[in-house]
């Protein structure tokens, strides 16, 4: 990655890293459709003036629009998906079931991108891979076989891979913050009706639930999506997705630094493996 990458990657991993677990305090107040709903909503509204001030760079062509309501149908499904999966499962658990997503991409990319796959990277990405689980493998065993939320987040990890890959095969001209802001309205525009006939519209005024959606909507999408489309703009889709296996990494850090919660040998066992992977993923060919 060139140092501009590496710098917003940075940025992408701190966010994204508390991002499940206050998603997950979100869910104990709302349901999981009214959750993406409301994320979208207030993270196209954050996106607006952008839309405005960039109205002259709107894609002009008809194809150009469909793809983006194609993307943003897609990304709204998977978001669901992954959010009814997060309900009945641990944080931990739901983002090591997600981040199977670089799995998903590296497979779909050899099919659909003309990036260059190699013996090395596909050993960077089996091992960040196993980094991962390495953290909730135990849990894993014990819990996913009978979890009725594995199927839900599996298919959000496969449906975030296919906007990856759709994103830059197809739309990758088109400006980060535009496609955001569109994919955030369609995506809202289809998610508040279905929300309303499966759950029925509830907002709640709660300092914990406001403080949730604020921060998933605003860092967590707004912020952080517009992020995710530069460096899928500007990189290799395969290098990027792999490295963000150490979003599940750093946050178990977080956890170690400001919860006093412990890090235990599989733990340090896991950075090693992830590091490790990312580093096979980045490094330069001869």
């Amino acid at each position: 990655m060139r140092k501009r990458s590496c710098a917003l990657f940075t940025l992408m991993v701190l966010i994204w890293s508390s991002n499940w677990t206050v998603m997950k305090v979100g869910l104990k107040f709302v349901g999981p459709l009214n959750l993406v709903a409301q994320r979208l909503l207030l993270a196209s509204g954050a996106l607006l003036p952008i839309l405005v001030w960039k109205r002259k760079n709107l894609p002009r062509d008809s194809h150009t629009w469909l793809r983006l309501v194609i993307l943003s149908l897609i990304n709204a499904i998977g978001m669901a998906s992954t959010n009814i999966g997060l309900l009945y499962e641990s944080s931990g658990l739901s983002s090591l079931l997600t981040y199977t997503q670089p799995l998903f991409v590296f497979c779909l990319a050899t099919l659909f991108l003309n990036e260059e796959i190699n013996g090395v990277k596909v050993l960077g990405v089996m091992i960040g891979f196993m980094g991962v689980a390495t953290l909730y493998i135990g849990k894993f065993l014990l819990q996913a076989a009978f979890s009725e939320s594995f199927p839900f987040l599996i298919l959000g990890a496969f449906l975030w891979a296919v906007t990856v890959i759709y994103y830059k095969r197809f739309l990758s001209h088109v400006e980060p913050a535009i496609v955001n802001v569109i994919q955030f309205q369609v995506g809202s525009a289809f998610l508040v009706p279905l929300a309303s006939i499966m759950d029925g519209l509830t907002f709640s005024w709660n300092v914990l639930y406001l403080f949730s959606i604020l921060y998933i909507s605003l860092l967590g999408s707004a912020v952080v999506s517009t992020i995710w489309l530069l460096l899928l703009r500007d990189e290799e889709v395969t290098v990027i997705s792999t490295s963000s296996f150490i979003v599940p990494v750093v946050a178990v850090l977080f956890g170690w630094l400001f919860l006093g919660e412990s890090i235990g040998y599989n733990s340090i066992l896991s950075i090693i493996l992830v590091l490790s992977g990312v580093y096979l993923v980045n490094k330069p060919e001869k």
